[in-house]
């Protein structure tokens, strides 16, 4: 019952067994979820990838895809780990090295092309140089956000001082791993930054000047959710901590502001410090 059909039952032209898989994999280092196609484009942009797929077919020793795969590589490996990029950020001469390693696969890249170089390439020549201008930008942007990083964290932590304690601010790589998913173990991007009030009278300060610093604001209870509701969307947010905000009262029918009629609330908060959370409109 479960024997497969053919393409022809189905009245669509025979495959070719010999025709070899396409390999969407060939990025190393990648150890998430992400497909080769889904890496090229945040990095490169979309049209880079089909540039790449183009190319694909028109390999001869495959060194120089090799070589492009491997700075690509060398860039998500760091994006998708913050532990890495605490290391680099903490390390500029090993942030150095890096950096010049992947200019240096790109001018042999750009090397072989130019040896490769005739009057019937012309076209290929052209699209990979697309490609090196492309991938050198990545590596240009690469190796300055460990300055804008450095530069940002910086000015937060002065900010949100002044509305909690030095040690609610994080950024270590532990409370941003900690923090990427929820109970549905989706991964888009890792937070900027966590930050875990001890009261409630902490969070409107620390909500202005999550604005003020561009940031997402993500609220997130214990983590449990299914939703994705807590899972940062872009690696500049603010994931908010409020598991220590764990003291709940009675129900109290409240009239807020601006809603007709009262409504059922809950006072919520730590310690002696609470506020109104209403449950229902």
């Amino acid at each position: 019952m479960n024997a497969q059909l053919s393409p022809e039952q189905f009245g669509g032209a025979p495959v070719d067994d010999a025709e070899p898989a396409v390999r969407l994999r060939e990025i190393p280092y990648n150890y998430t979820s992400f497909s080769d196609r889904e890496i090229v484009a945040r990095l490169l942009g979309e049209r880079m990838w089909e540039l790449l797929d183009e190319l694909r077919h028109e390999r001869r020793t495959g060194r120089s895809a090799r070589m492009l795969y491997e700075v690509l590589g060398d860039i998500w490996v760091v994006r998708r780990n913050p532990y890495l990029q605490d290391d680099l950020i903490d390390s500029p001469k090993r942030r150095r090295l890096l950096v010049a390693a992947l200019h240096h696969r790109l001018a042999e890249i750009d090397r072989r092309r130019e040896v490769g170089r005739n009057g019937d390439e012309i076209a290929r020549y052209d699209r990979v140089g697309a490609l090196l201008a492309a991938a050198r930008e990545a590596v240009g942007s690469f190796e300055l956000q460990f300055a804008a990083t450095t530069a940002l964290r910086r000015r937060a932590r002065r900010l949100l001082a002044r509305h909690t304690r030095a040690d609610n601010i994080r950024f270590d790589a532990y409370a941003r791993v900690s923090h990427v998913t929820d109970a549905t173990d989706w991964r888009v991007e890792f937070p900027f930054v966590v930050l875990m009030p001890d009261t409630e009278a902490e969070i409107a300060g620390l909500v202005r000047v999550c604005i003020e610093l561009g940031l997402t604001i993500i609220p997130r209870g214990g983590g449990t959710g299914y939703t994705g509701g807590a899972i940062p969307l872009t690696p500049l947010s603010a994931v908010i901590n409020t598991e220590k905000l764990e003291e709940l009262r009675a129900v109290e029918m409240v009239s807020l502001p601006g809603v007709e009629p009262a409504v059922p609330t809950i006072f919520s908060g730590a310690g002696v410090v609470t506020r109104r959370v209403a449950t229902a409109a």
